[in-house]
């Protein structure tokens, strides 16, 4: 590290140029979800934009996915491998979506552009968006029963999506023919075009401000203020070796109880996460990338620390990661991965922050839903177009010592909304039959967790469907003598009356039927006997809890 006065830059300059380069990825986003085709990106947000410095290194981020912005570094590393500074020019982008080589899952598509300063790289601009359909054997392309990445969509590796200024058709063209929505697709590629050329004209009026030579030492500096920051958090954490397990309900494809373990070493001002005994990887698609495992690590390790150290480069430097290779957080190609960047990455968090629980057990969140609930349906709607809509549901937040867990909303890796019933009926065959709280969900104690939610959503013509969501066996866990919450569940209802099915599976279904995706509750706090009266009463009387529930687990007599 270098101190600022060396490099001459001034600690009002510094907070200007950080906020700004916030605020620069904040219109990055709004100018994407704008401007983009999809619900999925448009409505729900799912979508992430970064900035970063010449050297690739990560300077700021919009808060957005943490699945997306952690392993983003990863997609822009990939790209300048392919690509370096000498290859690239003005106008150009970068895309690219192979988790072997800097992506995440299929669906997720990264664009890098660099921005310039009179012809000289002084930035990169960043953004990831998920994209309703990407090709591969199911609709949606999160395919539950996939065994290899080719099943699972088109592999992109870095390309050049514009060259000087002007769009790369034959790529646009290769990505079209591979895919069921064309339309939707180039719309939402142009808006990430849109996002990039945002942030980097916003960039450019900074250096015009400050200089390109001020604004490089300031970004160096910002990167040293947040590693000094992150060091002091962690030396406040006391030395140690703190370990936790949980486990995935399974792969979808006959493996059960797969372990994620973590051992979490505290030494001074850094720290070590090792998954070491974490189970193999399997045929289902639920493995992990690196990528997305150090993003689901990195997330837990800011928000045990302090959340408002700004999210850079320099953050992460005292964080060390080590995931077996041939491992579900870790695993070889060809092996599927759709599912680890969607289900395993919670259950990374989840056991991230168990281990942290016993060394700050004062700053310790009980598990959350630990699911993202995906579910996907296409087919061809009543106008004879081809449809594929995604989605992801909210559930439980995990309780913690200051307060009771949220309900029904999208946890950790998460982050994103709901699409609008409204919007959902409007732009597809579907229709939305029932949304609620599940009560009685979250777990008990002194602070109860958040509750599940129960969403149906009915098919208005034939339509295939793919489930991949996980909690359903294992419950989310509570802590300091919290219940763990229940465990979610999916049922199929159509002509055979209710059936429940896997969370794990695939189905072709007939119009009329409706799929019910019911959510898990987080795990409670504390003991459950000393819960406050006046919560367990307004929870009854709004029908979060149930009479019975309320005797049984906090001996609640009217």
């Amino acid at each position: 590290m270098t101190d600022d006065a060396e490099r001459g830059v001034d600690p009002v300059t510094l907070e200007v140029v950080r906020n700004a380069c916030a605020a620069v990825c904040e219109e990055m986003n709004a100018t994407l979800v704008r401007t983009s085709y999809s619900p999925n990106i448009k409505e729900r947000k799912d979508c992430s934009c970064a900035l970063f410095d010449a050297s690739g290194n990560l300077v700021a981020q919009a808060e957005n996915m943490p699945v997306h912005l952690g392993a983003m570094p990863f997609s822009v590393a990939a790209a300048l491998e392919a690509f370096p500074p000498g290859t690239l020019g003005p106008g150009d982008a970068i895309l690219l979506n192979d988790p072997y080589e800097g992506g995440a899952h299929l669906p997720d598509l990264t664009l890098v552009t660099p921005v310039y300063d009179d012809g000289k790289l002084v930035a990169f601009t960043a953004n990831r968006a998920h994209h309703a359909d990407i090709g591969g054997s199911t609709a949606g392309s999160v395919s539950a029963d996939s065994t290899e990445i080719y099943q699972e969509g088109l592999r992109i590796p870095p390309v050049k999506l514009r060259v000087a200024g002007e769009a790369n058709e034959t790529a646009y063209d290769l990505i079209e023919r591979n895919v069921r929505t064309p339309e939707e697709r180039r719309g939402d590629l142009r808006a990430q075009v849109a996002a990039n050329e945002t942030g980097a004209e916003r960039f450019e009026e900074l250096v015009d401000r400050y200089g390109s030579d001020d604004i490089t030492d300031a970004l160096a500096e910002i990167a040293d203020y947040s590693e000094r920051r992150m060091r002091s958090e962690l030396a406040e954490i006391p030395d140690g070796e703190y370990r936790f397990e949980d486990v995935l309900d399974g792969d979808g494809r006959g493996s059960e109880d797969l372990p994620v373990a973590a051992t979490v070493t505290v030494e001074g001002e850094s720290v070590h996460i090792d998954f070491d005994g974490t189970a193999a990887q399997t045929d289902g698609p639920i493995n992990a990338v690196f990528a997305v495992t150090a993003s689901a690590t990195y997330y837990a390790v800011r928000a045990i620390t302090n959340p408002d150290i700004p999210p850079n480069e320099g953050c992460y430097r005292p964080v060390e990661i080590d995931a077996p290779s041939g491992t579900i957080v870790n695993p070889n190609p060809p092996a599927a991965v759709v599912g680890g960047n969607l289900e395993t990455s919670q259950r990374v968090t989840d056991v991230v922050l168990g281990a942290f629980a016993d060394a700050v057990p004062e700053r310790a969140v009980a598990a959350g839903q630990g699911t993202m609930n995906n579910v996907t349906f296409g087919g061809t709607d009543e106008a004879g177009e081809p449809f594929a809509f995604y989605e992801t549901q909210g559930g439980g937040f995990g309780a913690h010592a200051e307060g009771d867990g949220m309900d029904a909303v999208h946890v950790h890796m998460s982050n994103t909304l709901n699409t609008p019933a409204e919007v959902l009926e409007t732009a597809y065959p579907l229709r939305v039959r029932r949304y609620a709280l599940r009560p009685d969900t979250g777990g008990a104690g002194e602070y109860r967790g958040g509750l599940g939610l129960r969403r149906d959503i009915e098919v208005r013509t034939d339509s295939d469907c793919s489930l991949l969501a996980d909690r359903q066996k294992h419950a989310p866990y509570g802590l300091a003598g919290g219940d763990d919450g229940t465990p979610g569940a999916t049922y199929l209802i159509g002509d055979d009356g209710e059936v429940r099915i896997p969370g794990k599976s695939t189905h072709d279904l007939s119009a009329g039927d409706i799929i019910s995706l019911r959510t898990p509750g987080g795990g409670g706090y504390g003991d459950p006997s000393e819960r406050a009266l006046e919560a367990i009463e307004r929870e009854l009387r709004l029908g979060k809890l149930s009479a019975e529930v309320a005797r049984e687990a906090y001996e609640y007599e009217e």
